[in-house]
């Protein structure tokens, strides 16, 4: 599966809300655009829900989407590496600052 990072955030709300966030992605071949939206007390154990980004859309796409973040760890992997990226690229600006 083909995945395209549209838009990536993620923020730390301290000890007792964790991190928090969600990644915009688009799929080859799909007509609708995804948000995986994130949630970690500890940025290892992610806890997360899928939806479309912009209304409804084919069922049996986000199905496809949700099975293989399950079953493809490298995917899962590549969608939270670019929730970590934001965050860091947060982080790194606001020392700039």
């Amino acid at each position: 599966m083909k995945i395209n990072i549209l838009k990536a955030e993620l923020k730390n709300y301290g000890k007792s809300e964790g991190f928090l966030g969600f990644v915009h992605f688009a799929v080859e071949g799909h007509k609708s655009d995804y948000e995986l939206t994130l949630k970690s007390k500890n940025c290892e154990d992610w806890m997360y829900s899928l939806n479309f980004l912009s209304g409804p859309g084919k069922e049996i796409q986000i199905n496809q989407v949700e099975e293989q973040i399950e079953e493809n760890d490298e995917l899962f992997d590549t969608l939270i590496d670019a929730a970590l990226d934001a965050l860091e690229q947060e982080q790194s600006q606001g020392n700039a600052e």
